[in-house]
């Protein structure tokens, strides 16, 4: 399906994460009976040359909390964010073993797509001993959300009315019990197999907030592990491609409708 840019999007957030291989103790330290977690030897070094490829285009710098903390404590945890500018998107993100590249209001695909093929062969770039870097994990994730009072209103209805989603639970279970047929909260989620790219197609769906206001949300997520891991990096603009595409496909295929028309600004 081809890619359309929305006037009104509901996107709240799109990620690209890639995790990597991290190094167990060694040997002498399990037999000496010694508790180690798994470390990246090589993060800070990396973190030191990233920021030297990145900061034309991320120069703002941000130290999260988790950067108080030793690193071996803290692995696939993100500690540092490079951000084009104070407070505002995209950005990348990395810690121990994890790298990624993130962007909300300003989004659109050619532009995420650009970036994240970039960042990736920058990442590859930098990292001081790429031969022994291993790549475990590759996700591209897109959150959205929309406003729904589902407080008040029927959730379950409105995703079977706007999204095309049926949920139901046996009306036996209502009957003559003081249990209200509304949810006061839900989360649902499923996954599937995918072939292109190889790995899983992720979908939830839940009530949530949306700058402060009740709104339903959903997910959608393609990730590759495994043997479903695309040879890196040659084969990685292929297949955030066809994640993307996927993912794409399958978000106007459940708006299609009144929720696009209002996406559209028309």
């Amino acid at each position: 399906m081809p890619h359309k840019d929305l006037k009104n999007k509901p996107l709240v957030e799109a990620i690209l994460e890639i995790r990597w291989r991290l190094q167990p103790p060694t040997n002498e330290q399990l037999s000496a009976q010694m508790i180690l977690p798994a470390r990246d030897p090589h993060y800070r070094l990396l973190l030191g040359r990233l920021f030297d490829r990145f900061q034309k285009e991320y120069p703002f710098h941000e130290e999260l909390p988790t950067a108080s903390l030793p690193d071996d404590m803290l692995a696939h945890v993100v500690q540092h964010r490079f951000r084009s500018a104070k407070d505002d998107w995209p950005l990348i993100q990395i810690g121990p073993g994890v790298f990624t590249v993130n962007d909300t209001h300003r989004y659109t695909w050619s532009d995420f797509q650009k970036r994240s093929k970039e960042a990736v062969a920058r990442l590859y770039d930098a990292h001081p001993a790429v031969a022994e870097f291993r790549v475990e994990s590759l996700m591209l994730r897109y959150i959205d959300a929309v406003e729904y009072n589902y407080k008040d209103e029927d959730a379950f209805r409105f995703l079977g009315d706007k999204l095309k989603v049926g949920i139901s639970l046996p009306e036996t279970l209502f009957q003559d019990t003081g249990v209200e047929r509304r949810p006061h909260s839900f989360f649902w989620q499923a996954t599937f197999r995918c072939s292109r790219p190889a790995g899983r197609l992720s979908v939830s769906f839940a009530t949530g907030q949306k700058e402060g206001k009740p709104a339903i949300l959903w997910e959608t997520t393609v990730q590759s592990v495994g043997e479903d891991l695309p040879n890196m990096p040659d084969e990685f603009p292929a297949w955030v491609d066809a994640a993307h595409e996927i993912t794409n496909d399958w978000f106007f295929k459940l708006i299609e409708g009144e929720l696009e028309r209002r996406f559209q600004g028309e």
